[in-house]
């Protein structure tokens, strides 16, 4: 898969070094199109965000915890019993620990990339961790829609389509975590499993209090 990447979308300048072409040559190696226009988008919007709040963040981190965020749900990166989320993560650490990025670098990426479905958590991380999880949220639930101009929502879709996205995104997500749905556990993702998989029952956490082992 060859797509080309722009410079600039929205004033956003996508990165360019080594690490970030890199992160890019895996996520169009390994993802699809649409994971690419996803991430891309989510990378731009979590940018801007950046950008109107004025708050300092490592672009090129950002970029890779971007790039890295939902390959957990490919096929080459996917683990038979972890979160999609984890595996994730771990692949972008893996990644960075061999350009020798120092530990905390490492830390911060997986807790990005690891955080991004945690709403009420993230946000009150570093800020790639919780710029990445709004960017993320603007491109799958339209969090903060009216904050970003129409001439920059036009700009970035344009650069990078959402394709039917609303109708697509959620059984893309399914395929990515259908062999061990026990991990959605606690998560955001159970609630995909409800949509996709008739009468699904959910592990519940009353349940597991009250039938736990102990006497009392």
């Amino acid at each position: 898969m060859a797509i080309h990447t722009p410079k600039t979308v929205a004033g956003i300048k996508i990165p360019d070094s080594t690490i970030a072409s890199q992160a890019t040559e895996l996520l169009l190696q390994h993802g699809t199109e649409f994971l690419y226009n996803h991430s891309l988008r989510s990378f731009v919007f979590a940018s801007l965000n950046g950008v109107q709040k004025k708050v300092k963040y490592d672009p090129e981190i950002l970029y890779v915890s971007a790039t890295f965020h939902d390959l957990g749900l490919m096929p080459h990166y996917s683990s038979a019993d972890k979160r999609f989320e984890v595996d994730g993560a771990n692949a972008a650490r893996d990644f960075l620990r061999s350009h020798g990025l120092s530990q905390q670098v490492l830390q911060l990426v997986w807790d990005a990339i690891a955080l991004h479905t945690s709403p009420g958590i993230a946000e009150h991380k570093e800020a790639e961790v919780a710029l990445l999880n709004y960017g993320v949220a603007l491109d799958v639930v339209g969090r903060g829609f009216d904050q970003l101009s129409e001439k920059d929502r036009d700009d970035i879709v344009k650069q990078f389509p959402r394709t039917g996205f609303k109708n697509k995104v959620i059984p893309i997500f399914f395929e990515g975590f259908k062999h061990k749905v026990g991990t959605t556990y606690g998560s955001i993702n159970a609630d995909i499993c409800a949509f996709m998989i008739p009468n699904f029952q959910r592990k519940d956490f009353c349940e597991s209090i009250l039938n736990s082992p102990w006497s009392e």
